[in-house]
């Protein structure tokens, strides 16, 4: 049983450095290599997971192979999140507006 254990976190963890390495270094073209590894996988977590990831293809794809990225927009977005949760109930649009412009 231990030893079953010690191989499905060895797999587990070798599937998830793979899948790593290829955001990393945006090898789309080990996409498809990488989803057939999970599928046959004895992970369930991991075939839960490519799974997932199957059913928004195109978007992976595009952050495989494309060489921009939306980071500075969604950071962006996820700070005034931030100071909207941070002030709910307490003020109008006006002080988070000026709150947002004196971060600047």
């Amino acid at each position: 049983r231990q030893l079953q254990s010690v191989e499905t976190l060895r797999e587990a963890r070798q599937l998830a450095r793979q899948f790593m390495t290829m955001v990393q270094n945006r090898q789309h073209d080990t996409w498809e290599s990488w989803l057939e590894s999970c599928a046959s996988s004895s992970v369930k977590e991991m075939c839960n997971f490519a799974s997932g990831l199957r059913r928004d293809e195109a978007a992976v794809k595009a952050a495989l192979s494309e060489p921009w990225s939306s980071g500075q927009v969604e950071g962006q977005i996820n700070r005034l999140k931030f100071y909207k949760r941070q002030m709910y109930g307490r003020a109008k649009f006006d002080l988070l507006r000026l709150r947002v412009l004196y971060a600047m």
